[in-house]
């Protein structure tokens, strides 16, 4: 169960509607929680008679209830969460802003250009030319790159207690990652540069195309053969948990036949699972925090919600819609690479669309198009959870533990944020709008509540 860019109003407009939904709006919030304790007596009162087993269904206010599980919040976790969040923000602005510049660096100072040269002294031959151009390219960038990465996945996830891991578990974890991007990314700019080169008027359709089956093949291989990279993976143990996870698995059409555990908890605290893969590679998993801290009815709603991407067949919504994002991508692409060229590509050194030292403008361009549909892939994401959530709560009838989870998620996600920044960040739905939902379910299901 799991929120950048500019949009059509620019970056700098979006910074400062983020400066006043972070520094202006949110105020008022934490001037309430500061003026009631976490749990007061009155909360406490609500929550008793919202959750109470046998109510009437007219009694039942799931409203009510919302407010009383967001009570049982305490006044430290809020301001974590919500000082967490709403600094991920800032960094992912910050990060595109540096991404770019790392781009304009190597075009600027013909880097990239002496980058090709090299690799055309190598060899002869196109395809390697690429693949040696994409070593050069992810080891230059992983190096100026660095800093913020150490401080985004390193730093700041102790400063928040989140990460539990060494500094060797994090190098160790930076050098196998660069080993695959080595290899992946190496790989398919081979296959991208060559359709290039082959089309060189529709180059456009057949790069998205190329980009969508990459990404097919690495959702096939990524959990039996990458996953395995970072965690450890073992068959959860045999008990009444695991034949029930696998009961609704079966009953819902996962062609799994094992629930895998793994030690997510050597890096972080943070919880997860999902069910992975497809063509045969499914595979259904969680990691050992949710172990740990999940109550057993909070397990099942956690597992029936990613039970319910696969049902809702989500990889092959997400394929279709992420098609069209990558064909509308690549053709702006097109349109802006031909016209930044016209202007600066001699300085650059760069010849034309199908040359390798491009790389860093494609990328540019495409940030930029990522950057401005946002809210729109966040949107689509966002809705495909809720249609896991309605089927998860359908699939375990266990609506408390979906809300009593999805507070524990809130340590370092923001629960209520205002409807403009849920929509402008976040691709998963907000705690209240979740537990809200839960609610409204169970207020559906006199015979589900209890305590």
């Amino acid at each position: 169960m799991g929120a950048a860019g500019s949009g059509r109003y620019g970056l700098v407009a979006r910074a400062v509607t983020l400066w006043v939904l972070t520094s202006v709006a949110p105020r008022t919030a934490d001037a309430q929680a500061m003026a009631e304790p976490a749990v007061s007596s009155a909360a406490a009162r609500t929550m008793d008679a919202a959750l109470q087993p046998g109510t009437s269904r007219q009694a039942f206010d799931p409203e009510q209830a919302t407010e009383a599980y967001l009570a049982t919040l305490d006044e430290e976790t809020r301001a974590t969460s919500k000082e967490y969040t709403e600094g991920g923000y800032w960094l992912g602005i910050i990060g595109l802003f540096y991404g770019l510049a790392v781009a304009f660096f190597l075009l600027n100072t013909a880097l990239s250009a002496r980058m090709r040269t090299t690799a055309e002294r190598i060899s002869g031959r196109k395809p390697l030319q690429t693949a040696l151009y994409g070593v050069q390219y992810i080891l230059i960038t992983t190096v100026l790159l660095l800093p913020l990465s150490v401080y985004s996945g390193f730093i700041r996830e102790h400063r928040y207690g989140f990460s539990t891991q060494s500094l060797g578990g994090y190098v160790s974890d930076r050098f196998i990652g660069l080993a695959v991007s080595l290899i992946l990314v190496s790989v398919l700019l081979v296959l991208l540069y060559g359709a290039i080169r082959r089309a060189p008027r529709t180059w456009w359709i057949w790069g998205a195309g190329v980009s969508l089956g990459f990404l097919a093949v690495i959702a096939f291989i990524s959990p039996v053969y990458l996953a395995p990279l970072f965690n450890r993976y073992e068959p959860l143990e045999e008990g009444s948990l695991k034949d029930r996870v696998l009961a609704m698995a079966r009953a819902n059409g996962v062609p799994a036949d094992e629930v895998y555990q793994y030690d997510a908890s050597k890096r972080t605290t943070k919880i997860s699972a999902n069910v992975s893969g497809v063509f045969g590679t499914t595979r259904i998993s969680l990691n050992d925090n949710l172990l740990d801290r999940g109550t057993d009815e909070e397990i099942e709603a956690v597992m029936a919600h990613e039970i319910g991407h696969f049902a809702l067949h989500a990889a092959s919504e997400f394929f279709v819609f992420f098609g069209v994002v990558l064909v509308v991508g690549f053709a702006f692409v097109r349109w802006g690479f031909d016209r930044a060229l016209a202007r600066w590509g001699s300085g650059w050194g760069v010849l034309d669309v199908g040359d390798v030292a491009g790389l860093p403008l494609f990328l540019i361009l495409f940030s930029l198009y990522s950057a401005a549909i946002t809210p729109i892939t966040n949107g689509f994401i966002r809705s495909n959870e809720v249609e896991a959530d309605i089927y998860g709560l359908n699939a375990a009838r266990e609506p408390d533990g979906f809300s009593t989870i999805i507070l524990k998620l809130g340590e370092y996600r923001k629960v209520d944020p205002g409807p403009l920044e849920e929509w402008l960040f976040y691709d998963h739905p907000s705690a209240r709008n979740r537990i809200l939902m839960a609610m409204r379910w169970k207020a559906e299901q006199p015979e589900e509540r209890r305590d």
